[in-house]
Order: structure tokens, then C-alpha cells, then sequence
């Protein structure tokens, strides 16, 4: 049974939700032992069924509801809402997060089963309801008021108690490996981009390096997957960055990965030479390029040199994943200049290209500047452009299928081989090269993004559309067509292989190459977990010369399959 219950929904399973955590932590931390005992958060994701959410929140007996909404979740929690107050009628229902916090009393309008809202930063807020309710004055108070903020932000961010106690308990929660843990080590952001929320709070605050570190180390200790941190813009004090960088590196597992949002515009050549020594898969980068037009950058409130910003993410060594960011639908951004920011960003070779639809959030300058020039956006969330001025609704909805070809053939690491390979002789045009096979496989009927996850579909449309256009004259067929084998027998195991896969497989070199490379304790599983292709070219190097390689499959699907090229 719990008095004051924080509600978070994720987007994901293995989500966490940072908020409602480090709200109820605070909450436990300052208010008195009894009154923190009645405090409770729950977690949902948006897919679960709305009956046994409802379920779930009535057996807490709650007698306030605090939901934490999100753009992500808004859709689901306001049907939670409205359900709940039917279900528990006397509960007080508190909304806020983001998606309330700049809107209120349009919420407040739009939804009566909500009695009151917590804007802005939760904390000094919520403490003083929580007081207020135990005290028995928040009966009064709504009476009256219905939105409440803080005049004041948290300065000091130790304040804030470890969101992820369970961690350091002997008996976890189950799932707790495959959880992506976020954390934030800093609050505000001293830029000033147009679409987010996060321009609006300039005041930067930190937390200490002790404190970030002995956080930090809880992580390591437990050999967490990935621990996101929230910071808006994370290398923004050069000394303090490093320091944690250096302390991850000095102190980690072999496992844990941490993610980072950089202005990559911002790091020293001292910074990049840390970045060096980082071991190989211990951090990975979110740079947000957004558009290369600079009429653009100046109206959104981000300034960029491309060609300096281009030289720092190349010096950035392979061994850290970088995702770079687009925003389709910015202002004075037509689709030939969005192609150009396309091929910059795509010819910078990240790990990852995300392809994102601006979204015209309340409470940001680009909701005025939308409303003022014509922009249509959705009028629910996630508010996404529906067309600008300069980019219609058919050419949003092209970059919709350009975002789900890039997902197929670049982003999922599928096709790496084979496509980059395309790109290459494309002259880097990755834009067009995108836009031509959605033409061709429209022409003839077969852009079929149902089978989004049918990777067989994709190898067969991409080597019909290869085998149907002209390229450069240098285009070797041939050599794309053991790089298209190549990626698709690394992939996985396979008992069949499809009609257009020519199989080139020698029973005797896969049993030499086992003895010399593999592990040869038990023949049965040793053949089980691998597989030998002759191909005719050097599918690593495109060299033309006859070559066997070895795939040996692990079983763990985040450990990738090792190659091994057998000396014929």
C-alpha cells in the first residue's frame, strides 16, 4: 500500500524510467521515515494492456497518482488517466514531465481527471506536495491552485540520491543486464536550438566528479550493458569530461558501454587523444548534425563550420560508435538541400545515421516560428511536421521510406560490405542511390516494407535492382556479388540458402580450417557454429583472388561472428 504513487511508462521493455526513480529517492531521502515508507514508483511500457495497468496501480491503494509524461508516452497516459480516476475515483491524479510542464493549462482544460500539474523540475515540487498532502493541506491547496513550479533549481545535483539502488542489493531484479540504465550528471544546456526543450533551461549545473565517479562505479561493478547519460550537451567543461572518460577507462569490464550526446564541434585535440586510448567498445558518440544549410543553422540557433566539424568526427577513432543526427523538416530546408546534408553526413561514414522529423514542441521558439510561417505539424504528440514551406507533405513522406531503407541497408550492419561498396560507386551519393531503389522496387511492385525484418526479401530486391541499373564503369558485378554472399552468411547460421545464392563450399577446408582456427572438442557443434565460403574475390580487401573464410557464429547475439580468411 502506498499513499503517493509515481507512475513512469517506458517506450521499451528494458527502458528505465530516470524520472519517477530519481523522484522517488528524493522523496524517501527528505521526507520523514514514515511519510517516505507510503512513497512507491511503478514502471510500465507503452505496450502493455491498459486493464492490467489499472490492476497494477489499484493494488498500491494509492491516494495520489503522479504520472511522468513523456512525448513517447503521452498517448498511453492519458488513457491511463482517464481510466484511473474512474476506477479509483477520490485519487488526487498529478501529470508532469516535459509533454505537461509547457502547456498546462491547456492539459488542465483538455483533461479534467487531472487535478493539478508539476511543472518543470520535480523535485522541490513534488517534496512540497508530498509535505503538504501528509500534513493534510493539499486538499485545500488544489482548491485553489492547479499548477505548480519551482522558483528555484536544484544547484547542487548530489543532493539527488543514486536512482538504481537495486543495484547494489544482493538479490537483483532478473532482468537487470538487459535494462539500458540512464543517467544524468548534469542539468541545462548553455545552447540555444529552437526545437528543444532542453534551450530553455540555460542554467548548467553538475554534479560532482566524486560523486559521478562512485555512481559510475556501481555500473562497472555490476557489468551493466549500456548506461546512457541524459546530459544534454555531455563535453561541455573539458577537464571534467575527460575525468570521467579516464575514470570509465581505467576502471572498466570489459562489458559496460557508455553513451554520450557531444557537441562534436567542441573537442580538443587533448580530447580526441583520450578518445584514443579509450578501450574498444567502452563509449559510443551521439553528434547532432542536423542540417549542413546554414541559413538553417542560424534560424534553428546552432552554428556549425562544416568542413571543421567533418576533420574532428574523422579523427575520432573506429573503435568508438558514433551516431550522427538528421531533422528532416527544419526551416527553409528544401529536399535537394536535405540530399546535401545527407551525403555530408552519410560520407562521414558513421555507425549509425538517425534520420528524425522535426518535432514542433510546446514551449520552444520553433512553435512560434512554425505557427508564424505555415508550418503543419500534428496537433497530438509527438507533433511531428506534416510540411514546411519548403518541403511538402509527399516529400516528407519519401524521407520516410529513404529513413526505412537506411535502417535496412546501413544502420542495421547487414549489407556493410555490399552497400558500402554501392556507395563507393556512387560517388558517395548515398542520397540518390537510396531514392533510385525505392523507384525501382516501386516500379515493379515490390516495396513491400512489411517485411521489415525479413532480411532475405531485402538481399533478393537488392540484387535485382543492382543487376537492372547502370553504374560507374568501373563496377565489378562480380565483386558485388561474393560482398552481397559475404554479408549474408555472416550474419547467422543458415541450413538453406535462397535460389540466388550461389553456394562455393569445401567440406575439407571447412575441417582444416576448424582444426587450425576452431574448437574441435566436439566436431558436431563445431560444424553446428560455423560455416566455410570460397568466395573469388577477398570480400575484405576486394581483392581478386580466390579466398575461404571461416565464420565462426556466436551463440550470444551481441558478440558478432568472427571471420577468420583461411590462406588457400
Amino acid at each position: 500500500m502506498s499513499q503517493i504513487l509515481l507512475v513512469g511508462i517506458n517506450s521499451r521493455y528494458n527502458h528505465t524510467c530516470l524520472a519517477v526513480r530519481d523522484l522517488n529517492f528524493y522523496l524517501k531521502k527528505y521526507l520523514n521515515a514514515d511519510q517516505a515508507s507510503q512513497v512507491d514508483y511503478v514502471e510500465f511500457t507503452i505496450s502493455e494492456n491498459l486493464l492490467e495497468v489499472l490492476d497494477k496501480i489499484s493494488l498500491y491503494k494509492p491516494q495520489v497518482v503522479l504520472f511522468s509524461v513523456y512525448i513517447w508516452n503521452a498517448e498511453f497516459a492519458f488513457k491511463v488517466i482517464r481510466e484511473v480516476k474512474k476506477v479509483l475515483p477520490h485519487v488526487k491524479i498529478g501529470a508532469g514531465g516535459p509533454e505537461v510542464s509547457y502547456s498546462a493549462q491547456e492539459v488542465l482544460d483538455s483533461y479534467p481527471e487531472i487535478d493539478f500539474i508539476a511543472s518543470g523540475e520535480g523535485e522541490h515540487v513534488l517534496l512540497e506536495l508530498a509535505q503538504d498532502f501528509f500534513a493534510g493541506r493539499l486538499e485545500d491547496k488544489l482548491a485553489f491552485k492547479k499548477i505548480f513550479s519551482t522558483a528555484e533549481y536544484i544547484c547542487n545535483l548530489d543532493e539527488i540520491p543514486f536512482t538504481y539502488p537495486e543495484l547494489l542489493e544482493s538479490e537483483k531484479p532478473e532482468d537487470y543486464l538487459s535494462r539500458i540504465y540512464y543517467y544524468e550528471s548534469s542539468r541545462g544546456c548553455p545552447f540555444s536550438c529552437s526545437y528543444c526543450l532542453s534551450s530553455i533551461d540555460k542554467s548548467v549545473r553538475f554534479k560532482s566528479l566524486p560523486k559521478v565517479f562512485e555512481e559510475l562505479k556501481i555500473f562497472i561493478d555490476q557489468k551493466i550493458s549500456l548506461v546512457k547519460f541524459v546530459d544534454r550537451t555531455f563535453n561541455l567543461k573539458e577537464d571534467r569530461f575527460i575525468a570521467i572518460w579516464e575514470f570509465i577507462r581505467d576502471n572498466w569490464n570489459g562489458v559496460s558501454r557508455f553513451h554520450f550526446e557531444i557537441a562534436a564541434e567542441y573537442l580538443s585535440d587533448r580530447a580526441i587523444e583520450v578518445i584514443k586510448t579509450m578501450p574498444a567498445g567502452s563509449i559510443q558518440f551521439e553528434i547532432g548534425i542536423q542540417t549542413t544549410k546554414q541559413e538553417t543553422l542560424g534560424i534553428v540557433g546552432r552554428k556549425a563550420n562544416n568542413e571543421s566539424l567533418a576533420a574532428v568526427i574523422r579523427k575520432i577513432p573506429e573503435t568508438v560508435h558514433v551516431h550522427l543526427d538528421l531533422i528532416a523538416g527544419l526551416p527553409t530546408e528544401t529536399i535537394a538541400d536535405f540530399e546535401q546534408s545527407f551525403d555530408y553526413t552519410m560520407n562521414l561514414r558513421p555507425d549509425m545515421l538517425q534520420l528524425g522529423f522535426l518535432k514542433v514542441l510546446s514551449g520552444t521558439s520553433m512553435e512560434k516560428y512554425a505557427v508564424e510561417h505555415g508550418f503543419r505539424y500534428l496537433s497530438a504528440a509527438p507533433y511531428e511536421v506534416l510540411y514546411t514551406p519548403d518541403m511538402s507533405y509527399e516529400d516528407l513522406r519519401f524521407l520516410k521510406e529513404v529513413e526505412k531503407l537506411l535502417d535496412i541497408f546501413y544502420n542495421s550492419h547487414g549489407f556493410e560490405k555490399s552497400f558500402d561498396y554501392l556507395i563507393d560507386s556512387c560517388e558517395g551519393k548515398a542520397f540518390n542511390l537510396l531514392r533510385k531503389i525505392i523507384e525501382y522496387a516501386k516500379a515493379n511492385k515490390s516495396l513491400k516494407f512489411e517485411n521489415l525484418h525479413k532480411t532475405g526479401y531485402w538481399f533478393e530486391l537488392l540484387l535485382s535492382f543492382v543487376k537492372e541499373n547502370n553504374f560507374c564503369e568501373t563496377f565489378d558485378h562480380s565483386l558485388f556479388y561474393d560482398l552481397l554472399r559475404f554479408d549474408f552468411v555472416r550474419e547467422k547460421k543458415l541450413s538453406n540458402f535462397p535460389q540466388w545464392y550461389t553456394q562455393n563450399y569445401d567440406k575439407d577446408r571447412h575441417h582444416a580450417a576448424l582444426l587450425k582456427y576452431g574448437d574441435m572438442h566436439s566436431t558436431r557443434l563445431a560444424y553446428a557454429s560455423s560455416h566455410y565460403e570460397v568466395f573469388d574475390y577477398n570480400p575484405l580487401t576486394h581483392e581478386k583472388k580466390e579466398t575461404g573464410i571461416l565464420f565462426m557464429y556466436n551463440r550470444e547475439k551481441e558478440i558478432e561472428t568472427k571471420i577468420i580468411v583461411d590462406s588457400l
